[in-house]
């Protein structure tokens, strides 16, 4: 029996929301660039200072560098950086006007005859970069690199003369696909959901849909893991699942997944969350740097996903 007196047990603290502990992680490790993004995407922060920390990586060339996608080191203007760039002013409904202008000429001048674009430039001069990435001396024309980039200017009306070649590489691409990874079907996505033809990116995505379903691309058992392989050169379970494909609910990948695969999707994504606040990076972790500024993406990434899905998070 409890001695008469005794000082009552403190109250338990309320549990902190996964936005409140994102917030923390965000402020405790990100970039300015990533702060200012979670500011303007969940505390009514402007758009004007999300440009002006992006305006730091910007060379003069009209691409991106310094280290903007974490697994390329280094201030070289590159593809995937200035694709990065892109979802950025996207996020802001920045993405138009000179800036962009800019980028497409840019992005001209890397591209290859057909129009695409390759993921890595030569010329790196020994900066540092993942091991997963590659660099070669005359690098091909990628959906990898092109698909993102050609869907968001879609997605904002962006028309430039670029556009047009690398729209048709894409259609070409990803309507003769047999077989392909997590990485470039999300690229393929972003595309598809974007492109001006309707019923072909319907159609288009119908196929990709079941192309992915087939070949297991997609874990619809978090449970089961283990049941689904991992793509060549991925890391050890760098599996991908509904809502890595389906990021909204108007994606075309969302009628790849019935109701319930995607809510156990969901769960599994709210369930990752970490005890400092953040999400994990599956990807393959090559230096300590990369992986800490990466942290922070996935991390928007997955407060984005599953606000747009209807889940709780504040």
């Amino acid at each position: 029996m409890a001695e008469t007196g005794a000082s009552p047990l403190p109250p338990t603290p309320p549990a902190r929301s996964p936005l409140a502990r994102a917030e923390h992680f965000v402020w405790l490790t990100a970039r300015v660039l990533e702060q200012r993004l979670f500011a303007y995407d969940f505390r009514g922060g402007d758009a004007g200072p999300v440009e002006t920390a992006l305006d730091a990586y910007r060379n003069e060339d009209g691409g991106y560098g310094h280290g903007l996608e974490p697994d390329l080191r280094g201030p070289v203007s590159q593809p995937l950086h200035t694709a990065r760039a892109l979802r950025v002013l996207d996020a802001v409904g920045r993405c138009g006007g000179q800036r962009v202008e800019r980028m497409c000429r840019y992005l001209t001048s890397v591209s290859t005859p057909d129009g695409a674009l390759p993921a890595v430039r030569p010329g790196r001069h020994g900066y540092p970069v993942a091991p997963f990435v590659p660099v070669m001396d005359d690098p091909p024309g990628e959906l990898l690199a092109t698909g993102p980039v050609v869907g968001l200017l879609h997605r904002n009306e962006v028309w430039h003369a670029w556009l047009f070649r690398a729209t048709d590489f894409c259609w070409r691409t990803v309507e003769s696909l047999l077989t392909s990874h997590p990485y470039e079907v999300q690229a393929a996505v972003t595309f598809l959901d974007s492109a001006p033809d309707r019923p072909r990116a319907e159609a288009a995505a119908d196929r990709l849909g079941r192309l992915v379903r087939a070949q297991r691309l997609a874990v619809l058992d978090p449970e089961d893991q283990d049941a689904y392989p991992v793509a060549p050169g991925y890391a050890p379970g760098e599996h991908h699942f509904p809502h890595d494909y389906a990021r909204t609910t108007h994606s075309l990948a969302r009628a790849w997944f019935t109701d319930d695969e995607m809510a156990r999707s969901l769960d599994f994504l709210a369930a990752e969350q970490e005890e400092d606040g953040g999400w994990p990076v599956r990807r393959r972790r090559w230096a300590e740097a990369p992986a800490l500024e990466a942290r922070p993406g996935v991390t928007l990434d997955a407060l984005r996903t599953l606000r747009t899905h209807g889940r709780p998070i504040a």
